[in-house]
């Protein structure tokens, strides 16, 4: 008894010893940017981030024309008038303020509410590759200091393709697409 428990524990250390752990990275960024439910979402993002633009815009030109106007007549108006105008001009600015800082947080809250899903199936879909593949560690590429591609494979093919992510698809075309919806936008 006690020389097969001595030669199955010789094995599990011999098998231990010659079995290669796997590793791997990824450009997990990369990933993310370029998933097609990423292109939805800043399409929204941005498409609020217009909209609060528009409403900061209808707000200053308010405070303008009316601090305009305030200028032009405040000589010929009564005290009482005056000091009217003076704090209806004093509460524009204040609501312009106030929309200014509630409008970035509600779009960044956004920003992270619709790129959470995406993070979340990035990850998954990694997880599901390396236990398939059997990788005991996966990196995110951009993050390491030193890495010896040698010694690591990299999975951003394979997940780019379980993530549905055109092969002529790069950061670079991504780029190109975002700079001419901007100019559109101008």
């Amino acid at each position: 008894m006690k020389k097969i428990i001595l030669f199955a524990a010789a094995m599990l250390a011999f098998l231990g010893l010659s079995a290669q752990p796997k590793f791997a990275y990824v450009n997990f960024s990369e990933l993310v940017q370029l998933m097609p439910e990423a292109d939805q979402a800043r399409t929204t993002i941005t498409a609020s981030g217009k909209e609060a633009q528009d409403t900061y815009q209808s707000m200053m030109d308010e405070f303008n024309t009316k601090y305009s106007q305030y200028e032009q007549k405040a000589s010929t108006w009564t005290p009482a008038i005056r000091e009217s105008k003076e704090k209806e001009l004093t509460d524009i600015q204040r609501r312009v303020q106030e929309f200014s800082q509630s409008i970035q947080q509600e779009l960044q809250q956004q920003e992270q509410q619709l790129m959470a899903p995406i993070y979340k199936k990035a990850q998954d879909t990694l997880n599901e590759i390396a236990k398939k593949g059997g990788y005991l560690v996966v990196i995110d590429r951009s993050t390491a200091l030193y890495l010896d591609e040698t010694q690591w494979t990299d999975l951003t093919k394979e997940a780019r393709q379980a993530l549905g992510i055109p092969e002529d698809r790069t950061l670079e075309s991504l780029q190109a697409e975002l700079q001419a919806a901007a100019a559109n936008l101008q």
